[in-house]
């Protein structure tokens, strides 16, 4: 993906919108346990709903308004294009699963999407109080702290991540996730496989991981870490090396020292 052309939003804008997903957070916080919400699979989901209607209360409105004419994405385990104009593309809860499970993996996104490329975005974690910045053309941020991808040129000293977008995928897709695994064992240092996504790119952009790969095109889980780790530096493509964008198939985001060797091993499973 390219940010080229800076986008036209000044820092109280940004501002706002890091507010709102903050105060959102906030909510997302209160709902938190140390344990396990749910046996069964319906008191599972039943809880994912529950926190998506919650916080989603505190994003929908407020960003409409932050930003007269945009739409919004309303479902957020949706992939491909979508149709001109600006989009939020949220996910109230990003690593939801791990929510309700008592674990610590999990943020609050909001991302505005112009003509299909992330623009401007906010990644905040309740728990620790961080909140990931990025807006095209003007960098990437932690606390507003300026971020820089990794400087590694070897792959094979490379930590990479990858994880699966969403329960119930194809089998082939979970083949082609066991496959990439494998080579990426063989090929780089560490393989993390976790999710969400947004929780190992913004690691990425940071410099502490150097790569991650996915099978998959859900938006909401790739444009606020493809935002954050272009604008800190790092090469974010498609599995056949062409920019990425929210109707690519696929996704990799890397330090540019070791992207061309990852795509090397990945392309051939894609």
């Amino acid at each position: 993906m390219s940010t080229a052309m800076p986008f036209d939003a000044d820092a109280t804008f940004l501002a706002h919108v890091t507010a709102v997903v903050e105060a959102a957070g906030l909510v997302l916080r209160d709902r938190h346990t140390p344990h396990a919400r749910g046996v069964s699979l319906d008191e599972v989901v039943a809880e994912i709903h529950a926190n998506d209607d919650a916080v989603l209360d505190a994003l929908r409105e407020p960003l409409l308004r932050a930003r007269p004419g945009s739409q919004w994405a309303e479902d957020e385990l949706a992939g491909g294009a979508l149709p001109a104009g600006e989009w939020w593309v949220v996910d109230p809860a990003e690593g939801n699963i791990n929510h309700v499970h008592g674990l610590e993996d999990w943020a609050v996104t909001a991302t505005l999407v112009r003509d299909n490329q992330p623009v401007l975005t906010v990644v905040h974690l309740p728990l620790t109080g961080d909140t990931y910045t990025a807006v095209a053309g003007g960098g990437a941020r932690l606390n507003g702290r300026p971020l820089k991808v990794s400087a590694k040129t070897d792959l094979g000293a490379a930590l990479i991540g990858t994880g699966q977008a969403k329960p119930g995928e194809d089998e082939r897709t979970f083949r082609r996730i066991g496959d990439s695994v494998t080579a990426m064992l063989v090929n780089g240092l560490v393989v993390r496989v976790s999710v969400p996504a947004t929780m190992q790119l913004i690691h990425v952009a940071a410099g502490r991981m150097d790569a991650f790969w996915q099978f998959s095109d859900v938006r909401s889980g790739l444009v606020a870490g493809a935002l954050l780790v272009s604008e800190a530096g790092g090469t974010v493509t498609d599995l056949t090396g062409e920019p990425w964008s929210t109707g690519s198939r696929d996704f990799l985001a890397a330090a540019p020292g070791i992207h061309g060797a990852a795509l090397k091993v990945l392309a051939p499973l894609a």
